[in-house]
């Protein structure tokens, strides 16, 4: 009888010492799976945070910075419910809700982009936009947004990032043409050339662009021809001197 009593213990607490591992590696697999979907909202917030810090590089309107502020603050509240008891989280929520009720936040406009002075910072500029355009069309797949107001933004923002990439040819161009390497300043006023032809949505800006770039070119072409024909003058000048230094009378010593 003990023996068997015994023998009921020990298969009870082996089942026991199951249960118990069975419930520690559930806890576990949880604690992982809300470490992970915490770093993911996280990683999402900082992004979104990014793109709000770089507005005062790439112009953003009013519109967009109220979706921002909304997607920051529905991204805090997901974290609090993995976290309840994060008074730091409740703090960022209470700071950008106040922040979203702005009204008196500005709107900024693509009149207000001023090109940065090295390519590392243009590189950044549209890698902000490109993240922007992404982020709306998320923003309106969720909802968030409405459909007239994803199409022109979208539109004002691909044009603003086709008028850096403009800017930034023309830029090179100027420098190199100031720098009398006419070759590499015409591929740079070609690429902008292109840059705007291949423009569905032609402004005043590209209209504008379109026309002084071309008069550059034309300008190129003729400072091209022009020093051709120097260094042909040149060359034949050169040629002559060496003729008649060869068939010239020879002296006599």
């Amino acid at each position: 009888m003990l023996f068997t009593i015994i023998i009921v213990l020990v298969v009870a607490l082996v089942i026991i010492a199951v249960i118990v591992n069975a419930v520690q590696q559930h806890k576990e697999r949880l604690a992982s799976l809300k470490r992970a979907e915490f770093s993911k909202l996280r990683t999402l917030l900082e992004d979104t945070e990014d793109i709000l810090l770089n507005a005062a590089n790439v112009p953003i309107t009013k519109g967009i910075v109220q979706m921002l502020l909304k997607r920051i603050v529905v991204t805090l509240k997901a974290m609090l419910e993995l976290e309840p008891n994060s008074k730091e989280l409740k703090k960022r929520i209470g700071e950008t809700e106040a922040r979203l009720n702005d009204s008196a936040a500005g709107e900024m406009t693509v009149e207000g982009l001023t090109m940065p002075d090295n390519d590392k910072q243009i590189i950044s500029m549209i890698q902000g936009i490109k993240k922007l355009r992404t982020i709306l069309r998320a923003e309106h797949a969720r909802g968030n947004i409405d459909t007239q107001t994803v199409v022109q933004e979208d539109r004002r923002l691909e044009m603003l990032q086709l008028r850096i990439n403009v800017e930034s040819q023309i830029k090179r161009g100027n420098q190199a043409r100031a720098g009398n390497m006419l070759g590499s300043a015409r591929q740079c006023y070609e690429k902008a050339l292109t840059t705007m032809s291949n423009c569905a949505h032609a402004d005043d800006y590209i209209t504008n662009r379109k026309s002084e770039v071309m008069t550059i070119l034309e300008d190129i072409a003729t400072e091209l021809k022009e020093g051709n024909l120097r260094d042909r003058q040149k060359k034949a000048e050169q040629e002559n001197n060496d003729l008649d230094v060869l068939f010239a009378p020879k002296r006599k010593w």
